[in-house]
């Protein structure tokens, strides 16, 4: 099917993004595979519009969060107009697929579930980087798209779709704009896109193809956006883009010029943190200087993305990066000279066309030699229609034993070590995929684990580093930072939509485990320096009763889940007789306001075997465990 305009273009009479008009006024579509607009004979829908429930599917890499902006601002709209949002496909009413081109796995995956939606006869909506550069795949055929430019049309596109027509927007326009209806998977985190498309030619991309030229916001549209999301109570704005480093060329600025207008709106308490996304060397060259300066500014992660993909400067020249391993190290020399406890992470393509032995040894001195706290290792993947796709291949035995290798020589690193003691600030926004722990970041954007009640999530404390891993470090919470706008902020949040708490309705389907949070408040998703005035009053931390029931309920429920996921699996076997739900109380020992800490739990016995409790720890009993029993505790 061929592309099908946008009728409004040119007509002054134009109605605002998502608004409902009759279809001959706002979109062209197609009905089986014959293209058409539908008239006003055509006959009404059986159902309401917005009545109907959605399940949003977003693919991508991890480390670029391009697609899970337009997934929220997606999100936003359909719930805006009365759409319900849900996690389960099963229950949903349509499939919104938002899709990435950048990777083989991504779109093989975006594959078997559009197989699976059509053989359960889901109305689908394909959305993202494959249909606007694949638009003739096979695998497209009969279902409605909509392209990256075109995502504040999506509730005509599945209204439609609902109706049972096939619809299709493509035709580029002008940017959709940053103040759409949005739902955030983490109600503490902002995705905010800077610009789409890039200035690169790259010979193994696909995403250029989807989103083409660099097309830049405003400064004061980026302005804007900052200022309502720090008053709906943000706490990170994460910058994204396809190229961060190329903000502003084609609008004659930059983007240390847009950096410090950003971080002129930020709170000076450092309440909201602003983190910087992906920029190639080329552009952030020219910058060097004044991004250092940014970076260690105290409302400014002090950690960036920069990918090299491969430490020879020929296969560098092959994949048209445009700099050469040169200037890869000047880069990471200069902000690591420049700002302390820079944590820089990096991209490697392994087995790109035409790469020797030799080559492959330069990426990996490269690597030992940096010892980069995160490296996201890939092995290539040729992409229909890039020139890469068309040159001679490195057997795939060997791109596998050299990803395996790099892989290798990255695990053995150990960043973290010698943190065990250090005293850092940390911005707590997420609850970590064991159910258990609270998920921070220090200044230099360095993972750490923390035990606290969920009233945590979306506020800053100060943290003493206990132990380190490979992968993040684990703190013990000395005391909290207040920010005067915190409860303003938290108390106009509302449950989030998209959270995988299953006792809540709606959101987007994830990759990481779902959270299991068990309190009102539903789940969202660097050392302070001494000169630092920004840290505003300290607190001790007040672990109340009532959150200390949202942490151990949330922390039973994650075990009960692991416990049931190995019966199934039958890893485990299950017990005789019925499971109860003390079995899934944890014995390690736990916080518990007045008292040292549980150091058990046992059914009722004897007397002297225990304290005596209150009606409120009666109650706190029962609801962990299902039973009169009591705990064991040692009195503070």
């Amino acid at each position: 099917m061929e592309d099908i305009e946008d009728l409004l273009i040119g007509n002054s009479s134009a109605t605002p993004p998502g608004f409902r008009l009759p279809l001959t006024a706002a979109v062209g579509v197609g009905v089986g595979s014959k293209r058409n607009q539908l008239s006003s004979s055509t006959s009404p829908s059986p159902s309401i519009p917005g009545t109907q429930t959605i399940y949003i599917k977003t693919f991508g890499c991890s480390h670029n969060q391009a697609r899970a902006s337009d997934s929220e601002y997606m999100a936003g709209q359909l719930s805006a107009f009365g759409y319900s949002l849900s996690d389960n496909p099963d229950q949903a009413d349509l499939w919104l697929i938002n899709t990435c081109t950048v990777k083989s796995p991504s779109q093989s995956a975006m594959d078997t579930i559009i197989t699976k939606g059509k053989s359960s006869n889901k109305p689908l909506v394909v959305a993202g980087c494959v249909p606007q550069g694949s638009r003739d795949v096979k695998e497209l055929e009969g279902i409605s798209i909509v392209g990256v430019q075109q995502i504040d049309r999506v509730v005509e596109v599945v209204e439609e779709t609902l109706k049972g027509h096939e619809v299709r927007l493509l035709t580029r326009k002008k940017l959709p704009a940053l103040d759409l209806p949005k739902v955030r998977k983490n109600k503490f985190v902002e995705i905010l896109p800077i610009n789409v498309g890039c200035l690169g030619a790259c010979t193994y991309c696909k995403t250029k193809h989807a989103r083409g030229h660099l097309g830049s916001y405003t400064i004061d549209s980026l302005v804007g956006r900052v200022k309502s999301v720090i008053s709906d109570g943000v706490k990170e704005i994460w910058l994204s883009s396809e190229d961060t480093g190329a903000y502003g060329r084609d609008i004659g600025v930059n983007l240390p010029t847009l950096l410090n207008a950003l971080v002129a709106e930020l709170p000076a308490d450092a309440s909201t943190m602003l983190r910087i996304g992906m920029t190639n060397p080329p552009y952030i060259l020219e910058h060097l200087k004044e991004i250092a300066e940014i970076l260690r500014h105290p409302c400014v992660y002090s950690f960036l993305h920069v990918p090299v993909q491969s430490g020879s400067d020929t296969i560098l020249s092959a994949m048209n990066r445009e700099y050469t391993v040169s200037e890869f190290r000047t880069v990471v020399d200069t902000l690591n000279e420049l700002v302390p406890e820079m944590q820089i992470a990096t991209d490697i393509i392994c087995g790109f066309p035409g790469e020797t032995d030799e080559d492959f040894v330069q990426t990996v001195n490269l690597i030992k030699e940096y010892k980069l706290p995160q490296v996201h290792i890939s092995q290539f993947y040729p992409r229909p229609g890039t020139p890469a796709a068309r040159m001679k291949k490195v057997p795939s035995n060997v791109v596998k034993r050299r990803s395996r290798e790099l892989t290798n020589v990255f695990e053995s690193f150990t960043p973290y070590s010698g943190m065990e003691g250090k005293v850092e600030r940390i911005w707590i926004t997420d609850i970590a995929s064991d159910g258990v722990h609270l998920v921070g970041h220090t200044k230099g954007y360095i993972q750490v684990l923390v035990l606290g009640p969920d009233y945590m999530l979306g506020t800053s404390a100060m943290v003493k580093i206990t132990s380190v891993g490979r992968w993040s470090v684990f703190g013990e919470v000395i005391e909290t930072v207040n920010h005067a706008s915190d409860n303003k902020a938290l108390n106009k949040l509302v449950p989030n939509p998209l959270c995988g708490n299953p006792t809540k309705t709606g959101g987007f389907s994830k990759e990481p485990e779902s959270c299991a949070c068990g309190n009102d408040s539903c789940c969202g998703q660097g050392t302070l320096d001494k000169s630092d005035n920004s840290r505003g009053s300290v607190v001790p931390q007040n672990l109340s009763k009532r959150n200390f029931i949202g942490w151990m309920l949330r922390k039973r429920e994650h075990l009960h889940k692991k416990v049931e996921s190995e019966v199934a699996s039958g890893s485990v076997k299950k017990k005789e007789g019925s499971m109860r739900k003390c079995d899934f109380v944890d014995k390690s020992q736990i916080v518990v306001p007045n008292f040292d800490l549980i150091i058990g739990y046992k059914e009722k016995s004897e007397a002297g075997d225990h304290m005596s409790i209150s009606d409120f720890e009666g109650n706190l009993l029962k609801k962990l465990t299902g039973t009169d029993g009591i705990l064991l505790l040692k009195r503070g």
